[in-house]
């Protein structure tokens, strides 16, 4: 228990964390109040004293968000998961985000994975496996609609297959590269190659 905070405050606060444990957020007053069996008045003093003693935070000077927070003042790891959604297809011409051909989604770190719009996409085959990314493996992307050489990147071919591999833009075509000896490098056009997305990292079951 925090040394700081008074037997009230730490009980509290031990509710929140039991919800937002058990829910993935934080309860809202009203709820609170209910839940404790104590006015709206004083649980809004107890977030208050929590805030001030640095063991919350609140977006917004009355946010009804609240992050835990641990002892470095950042966001505690219960309050730092994002979902984002696991593509099954890639539609050309469609921003990824406005997309609804999804496959499920993935859970992550927020305090590693910043991005707006991430989205992930489950690999087949090994044709990447000299790059540590294996059949299965779920790769976490960025949208974007460039690359520059050398990048991870996922390209949609022919306005119709999503393809994971090494970017290169040469003097009269796009070269999509494999790590991995058995598969050649791929040459297209330049308007045969739509990029949608740069690597950021991967998920792996275990």
């Amino acid at each position: 228990m925090n040394p700081d905070l008074t037997p009230r405050q730490a009980e509290f606060l031990q509710y929140l964390e039991k919800r937002i444990a058990g829910t993935g957020k934080a309860p809202s007053l009203r709820q609170a109040a209910e839940d404790t069996g104590i006015s709206h008045a004083a649980v809004a003093q107890l977030i208050r004293a929590l805030e001030e003693k640095g063991t919350i935070r609140r977006e917004g000077r009355y946010g009804r968000v609240i992050h835990l927070l641990n002892a470095s003042g950042e966001k505690a790891g219960t309050m730092r998961w994002r979902e984002v959604p696991v593509i099954g297809t890639i539609a050309a011409g469609l921003p990824l985000y406005a997309q609804q051909e999804w496959a499920g989604s993935l859970v992550l770190d927020s305090g590693l994975y910043k991005g707006q719009n991430l989205f992930a996409l489950k690999i087949t085959g090994d044709s990447m496996k000299d790059a540590a990314i294996l059949d299965g493996d779920m790769v976490i992307c960025e949208p974007r609609q460039f690359a520059r050489n050398g990048e991870i990147v996922v390209a949609l071919i022919h306005q119709e297959e999503a393809t994971v591999k090494r970017f290169f833009h040469r003097e009269t075509h796009i070269e999509l590269r494999p790590e991995n000896p058995a598969y050649k490098p791929m040459v297209y056009a330049f308007n045969e190659v739509l990029i949608q997305g740069k690597v950021i990292g991967l998920v792996r079951e275990l």
